[in-house]
């Protein structure tokens, strides 16, 4: 029978309710968290038997809205959810990364974690309940878990400092939207964007984060004891074949040491591949194939990690702090608006830049509210990168959050779309990867979007940095490689300009880290960053004066709003016939801005005119060729462009004295004319003198 229990707490000015034993009675553990408004059901179901078959914890975790918790219907042909848009797999990944660490070793059955949004306010970020609600779920279900973790988004600004779960939306001088996850004892994960702040900013706001979720983990540790459900007992395979790790310790160290000594990456892997299979057949008798594999990688990273503490020296023999050999170059590709390629050891980043016009922007339609995105970076992982084959399709998760992590890191220094009204998408195609490529592409799209001609704030340089630690003892890495980062402790990405850090991201494989592990790591991460600007540098150190010849030009006409209609006609009659005159693409905004792109420098000019000659007051001694459409005793009306009209008073006519308007004007005649005069009330005075 399941326990009925529910705890909440004031939390960020709001309540923050746990209940479980009401809803998903079936699941291994399942909770309702309403933080204000906002309410989420998350729920985790594991498998009570191991799969033979399991060489990794096969965790899955799903975050997913309903339309309906917004009160909206799906817009587009289809009108039920379907594929996860990036917002639910960034939200997915955000609420994986601090509860993936926490699961002993050995402990291999199929965990499952489903978390959905019921109910949005529009205040209270679903994703962090979500993330609180997975971590209350798991803690109440029996399944060895060691948390609970929490979150929280942290929000800055120069005025109000550092502010617990901000409304983004509502904060008009916000300079960082941070999200930090973690442990009582310490942090296990942080994701940020900031414009351009200080390590010391960073780090005080890491830290404020960690100590506003506190509560929340005393709550989930209450709801807990009143559940009292007996954990899952697991051990691991060292544990079960404690003789035999020794000896496979005993007769594939020396090979283990030779394989990590070799510095090229392929050959180092074929090596240890060499030595797993050695492993593998000489103990198959004794146990699974799996099982061996598993104490054959405890021992590995046992070895690589103790050679890095006891000798300060890496896998392919550089110093902690050092960084590998970097190669920039930019425009590799020739038709293309910008590009890059960014070499930095075994990683490679091949970075192209796209300028559109403002309908190319994406149409963004989720429980948030319907919006437009203007730059997009999109960030693509071929399986011939790391040598390997592999399925080719749509992005994976991977692809869509380290895609995230390079635009969040972009964003903070693109410029304004009033001076820049471009739309802009950035592809970093990974050509080669050995560690940190989402850092490669940061670097890559910097230097690919100033080719482009866009005047970037700052270019931007991306480093990842890793962890070795025993007991007290660590040492920080620069510049991981992808063996350091399988086998260490930490994955730790900081972007950022000379200025100041633009986006974080923090993983961390132990069960947390305290301040000044991050503040040395921003310490080093900061020299390292300086060196890799200082190599972009050389390729190109600002935005090109001029773009691409391929890439469209734009400029910016500001009409009266109750001219739209005008501008467009009826059914777009007008827009369509200008676009089809010039060849030009137009778009035009509520306010009354009117963006003209076009590669045609006399297109260009001529759509220009004629949307101003129907969306904005001409000036005073302008000269139209217009048409006569009224006839009267004391002048004559003529047609101007943009349908407007103005009075030719018959002493306008001609220099010689008229004596009937209707001696030298027709209806329908065609007449050069020159505004002589506007009024207060827009009523335009024409003359055919001097014309």
């Amino acid at each position: 029978m399941c326990v009925v229990a529910r705890e909440a707490i004031n939390w960020g000015g709001q309540t923050l309710s746990i209940e479980t034993g009401k809803i998903a009675r079936q699941a291994d553990g399942a909770v309702v968290v309403k933080y204000g408004d906002t309410t989420v059901l998350c729920t985790c179901v594991f498998q009570k038997t191991q799969s033979n078959e399991a060489s990794f914890f096969p965790l899955t975790i799903s975050y997913q809205d309903r339309f309906y918790a917004a009160g909206k219907i799906p817009g587009g042909f289809i009108k039920r959810e379907g594929k996860p848009s990036d917002r639910e797999v960034l939200t997915s990944r955000l609420i994986d990364r601090p509860i993936r660490p926490l699961f002993p070793n050995g402990f291999l059955n199929e965990v499952q974690v489903i978390c959905t949004t019921l109910s949005y306010d529009q205040v209270c970020d679903p994703g962090i309940a979500s993330m609180i609600g997975a971590s209350a779920a798991l803690s109440i279900s029996g399944i060895p878990f060691l948390g609970p973790i929490a979150g929280c988004n942290v929000g800055y600004s120069t005025q109000k400092g550092f502010i617990l779960n901000p409304v983004y939306s509502s904060m008009s001088d916000n300079l960082l939207e941070l999200t930090v996850a973690g442990t009582k004892e310490g942090i296990l994960m942080v994701e940020s964007e900031a414009m351009e702040l200080s390590e010391e900013i960073m780090l005080d706001a890491v830290m404020f984060g960690f100590d506003s979720f506190q509560p929340v983990i005393k709550m989930i540790e209450e709801l807990k004891k009143k559940v009292k459900k007996e954990t899952f007992e697991v051990s691991s395979y060292k544990d079960q074949y404690g003789d035999l790790s020794k000896r496979i310790e005993k007769l594939i160290t020396e090979d283990i040491v030779n394989a990590l000594s070799i510095k090229e990456k392929l050959k180092r892997r074929d090596k240890i591949e060499e030595a797993k299979n050695k492993t593998i057949e000489a103990f198959k008798e004794e146990a699974s194939e799996i099982a061996v594999s598993s104490l054959f990688e405890g021992l590995l990273s046992e070895i690589m990690r103790k050679a890095v503490m006891k000798t300060e020296k890496r896998v392919d023999g550089r110093k902690p702090d050092e960084i590998r050999q970097i190669t920039c170059e930019i425009d590799v590709l020739p038709k293309v608006h910008g590009s890059a390629l960014f070499t930095r050891g075994e990683t490679q980043a091949l970075v192209a830049t796209t300028l559109g016009s403002s309908s190319d922007a994406q149409i963004v339609d989720d429980i948030l509210g319907d919006r437009k995105e203007k730059f997009l970076l999109h960030y693509n992982f071929p399986p011939y990168s790391v040598g390997e084959t592999g399925r080719v399709g749509a992005p994976g998760r991977r692809e869509i959050g380290h895609g995230k992590l390079a635009w969040r890191a972009i964003h903070p220094v693109l410029p304004d779309h009033c001076t820049f009204p471009y739309s802009m998408r950035v592809v970093s195609e990974i050509t080669e990867s050995n560690g940190s490529s989402s850092m490669a592409t940061v670097c890559g799209a910097s230097m690919s979007l100033m080719s482009a001609g866009v005047p970037l704030k700052s270019p931007v340089a991306g480093i990842a940095m890793g962890l070795i630690k025993e007991e007290e003892e660590y040492i920080i890495l620069s510049d991981i490689m992808g063996d350091e980062d399988h086998l260490g402790d930490m994955d730790f990405k900081v972007a950022g300009s000379e200025n100041g850090i633009t986006a974080l991201q923090m993983d961390i494989k132990i069960t947390s880290i305290n301040r000044n592990i991050i503040k040395n790591s921003l310490e080093q991460a900061h020299k390292g960053r300086k060196h890799i600007l200082e190599k972009m540098r050389e390729a190109i150190s600002e935005n090109r004066d001029e773009m691409s010849p391929s890439a469209p030009r734009i400029e910016i006409v500001l009409i009266d709003k109750d001219k739209i209609r005008d501008l467009i006609g009826p059914g777009g009659k007008m827009i369509k016939e200008i676009c089809e005159k010039t060849g030009a693409k137009i778009d035009i905004e509520d306010d009354g801005t009117v963006s003209v792109f076009s590669s045609n420098k006399v297109g260009m000019e001529t759509a220009i005119s004629m949307i101003k000659s129907v969306g904005c007051m001409p000036d005073v001694g302008a000269i139209f060729i217009g048409n006569v459409v009224k006839i009267t005793d004391f002048g004559a009306f003529v047609s101007l462009e943009g349908g407007r009209e103005g009075l030719l008073h018959i002493s306008n006519i001609s220099n010689k004295r008229v004596e009937q308007v209707s001696d030298v004007l027709k209806i329908g005649q065609e007449v050069k004319v020159k505004i002589l005069d506007i009024d207060d009330r827009n009523r335009i005075k024409l003359t055919m003198k001097g014309c």
